[in-house]
């Protein structure tokens, strides 16, 4: 068992929540507990699912069962299912905190004319002067 593997305390925990998955054939090779971990490493460390350690399994095991049960929701299901029994021991605290301390303003907000403030004396930076025509010559006078 590797450093951040699963404990026996912890896999008697998680053992009861996962799919029962009998399929008729060949028996598996790899124990769900070394995919799992090898899942688990993963997401851990970061590292590309190729350079997965040798112990968890192959890579595209490790990975098929982490995009199967992905897609079907039992990650999700795993994940309320422990929710709950530790909310139902008092291991949650349900508390909010808002932190207004960053509070991200339109785009606009920046620099936008106030109430009450004409700027009309300012002429427009991208407009031409009314004494140049459309082909840049001056007009007659």
């Amino acid at each position: 068992m590797a450093r951040g593997d699963l404990t026996d305390a912890q896999w008697t925990v998680l053992k009861p929540l996962l799919p029962i998955g009998i399929k008729p054939g060949r028996p598996p090779v790899h124990s769900k507990r070394q995919l799992i971990d090898g899942i688990r490493f993963r997401t851990r460390t970061g590292v590309p699912w190729r350079d997965l350690p040798v112990r968890y399994g192959p890579w595209e095991t490790v990975y098929g069962l982490f995009r199967r049960w992905q897609r079907d929701g039992t990650w999700h299901r795993i994940f309320e299912q422990l929710q709950a029994r530790a909310d139902a021991k008092g291991l949650i605290t349900w508390d909010i905190s808002v932190d207004s301390t960053i509070a991200r303003a339109h785009q606009h907000a920046a620099g936008a004319r106030k109430k009450g403030i004409c700027r009309s004396s300012r002429p427009a930076v991208s407009s031409p002067s009314p004494a140049i025509t459309a082909w840049g010559a001056r007009a007659a006078d």
